[in-house]
């Protein structure tokens, strides 16, 4: 009598659910970042400073959204990226397309989500300031514990490092005050005057690291934890 193979149970590689946790922690991440930056802008006194130049186009040329701004800039720092790295270029970092338009969409998403409050004295345009900071350096923390991707800017910086062998921490001030660099320029050459990039500009890169720190010791190892034991389940299996 011929025997009937018996139906075999499948289960989820244990490192493929890691790699899909952590980047849905990444997504996370990404939303909050965006949140971050849609409420910093509601304050009008700035971004920081790896959205300013968007910021300032997205001022001049209002028929594109912010968040359509943002997704031309970041595709603009990966083609960087391809053009700095060319054949050292890892191909997995086409990733970063798809993560910054949905970086994108969700910066317009939370625009229209606070379009409703209009701050009408310079003290509630600080606190939007500094809540966007503080949101803005959460969703960070997130995608840094996330471990799976940079974001396009620091891979911009990181290749950019890696190219004129500089360290990379000095490179990212140099990017930064770049990129605020670029955003004055604009903001002079269209409207004769200093517009969207200012002391909350100067607030989001002086603090933004800080808050980003602070919520990495805090978040870092019960993070890590559970991703650890979600997967323990299926590796003894």
């Amino acid at each position: 009598m011929e025997e009937l193979p018996l139906k075999q149970h499948k289960h989820i590689n244990p490192f493929a659910r890691d790699i899909i946790q952590r980047y849905l922690l990444f997504i996370i991440g990404l939303f909050f970042s965006a949140m971050g930056v849609a409420i910093t802008k509601k304050g009008e006194l700035g971004v920081s400073p790896i959205s300013s130049v968007a910021n300032v186009m997205s001022i001049r040329l209002p028929q594109l959204s912010l968040g359509y701004w943002l997704i031309i800039w970041n595709c603009a720092l990966i083609l960087g990226q391809i053009l700095l790295l060319r054949q050292k270029f890892q191909w997995i970092q086409l990733l970063q397309v798809p993560l910054s338009f949905l970086f994108g969409w969700f910066t317009d998403f939370g625009v229209w989500l606070i379009s409703f409050f209009t701050p009408t004295r310079y003290w509630m345009q600080i606190c939007l300031v500094i809540a966007g900071t503080i949101v803005l350096g959460f969703g960070i923390s997130l995608a840094v514990i996330a471990n799976v991707i940079l974001n396009s800017g620091e891979a911009f910086v990181k290749a950019l490092s890696d190219t004129i062998h500089k360290e990379f921490g000095n490179v990212k001030v140099f990017f930064d005050v770049s990129c605020v660099g670029i955003a004055v320029l604009l903001s002079f050459l269209f409207f004769h005057k200093l517009v969207g990039t200012r002391e909350g500009t100067i607030f989001a890169a002086l603090c933004t690291g800080f808050v980003v720190k602070f919520f990495n010791r805090l978040l870092k190892k019960p993070l890590e934890t559970f991703l650890v034991k979600s997967i323990e389940p299926d590796m003894k299996k």
